[in-house]
């Protein structure tokens, strides 16, 4: 059994599971609206579960980059949902990973040549990391934890759920490293020819520090949310559940 199998099987036999695998929220199981922004915000996949980090930091030096890279991945995230919600019955429990890594990849093969004949020069920008989209542990995560379990509508509505989470998080670091780097938004100049670019932000150690500083903001944030209405902390929904301290 490979390492990936016994990542998804500790998923399936994690305390406080439900039977099909899926962590029940207090109360019972989730609403449709609940499935949608979850991973908006609340499990956002880069800012929360800290998923999708490559991209994130490799690509994100403009908002440009970093808003193709994040298109892209919502149409791999949405169309493996859709098929994998819709095939669910029909693929074999022992081979259900590598399944899904077939189905990532054929819409990551989309995406890449959609790029490269739509936009040639951010395909190029982009390089490899279009092709990493197939091992992006967010997408193969939803389709194991989520999507091989519910139906379609529900399976869908957590995907565009995730894949606008990850592109709120991918524009919003490229935007802030764009604007400090270039001094500019879209290649349109913001604080005039008088600004000192800071070249450390489109540099890859400019990536870890706009992360930095985004998730130290991000948990302040919600430190304060927290302690004003106090709640019990749970994993991300269809991995596990955890009690209150």
């Amino acid at each position: 059994m490979t390492g990936t199998e016994n990542a998804a099987e500790l998923v399936r036999h994690a305390p406080g599971a439900h039977e099909d695998g899926a962590a029940l929220l207090p109360g019972g199981t989730t609403t449709s609206t609940q499935d949608f922004l979850r991973g908006v915000w609340e499990e956002n996949p880069v800012l929360v579960q800290m998923l999708g980090l490559c991209p994130a930091l490799a690509v994100t030096n403009t908002v440009a980059n970093s808003l193709a890279m994040g298109l892209a991945t919502f149409f791999v995230l949405t169309g493996s949902s859709l098929l994998v919600s819709t095939f669910k019955n029909l693929i074999p429990k022992e081979v259900r990973i590598a399944s899904f890594i077939l189905i990532i990849a054929t819409f990551v093969t989309i995406a890449d040549m959609t790029l490269a004949a739509v936009v040639p020069d951010i395909h190029k920008a982009l390089g490899a990391f279009i092709a990493l989209i197939v091992v992006n542990c967010m997408i193969l995560g939803r389709q194991e934890a989520f999507a091989s379990k519910r139906p379609i509508g529900r399976a869908l509505l957590d995907a565009v759920g995730t894949g606008f989470g990850f592109i709120i998080a991918m524009v919003m670091m490229g935007s802030i490293r764009e604007l400090l780097g270039n001094g500019s938004l879209l290649g349109y100049s913001v604080f005039g020819p008088s600004f000192e670019p800071w070249i450390i932000m489109i540099l890859p150690p400019g990536g870890f520090l706009t992360l930095g500083i985004i998730l130290l903001a991000f948990g302040w944030w919600r430190g304060r949310k927290a302690a004003e209405v106090p709640r019990v902390r749970r994993w991300p929904h269809g991995v596990a559940s955890r009690r209150a301290a």
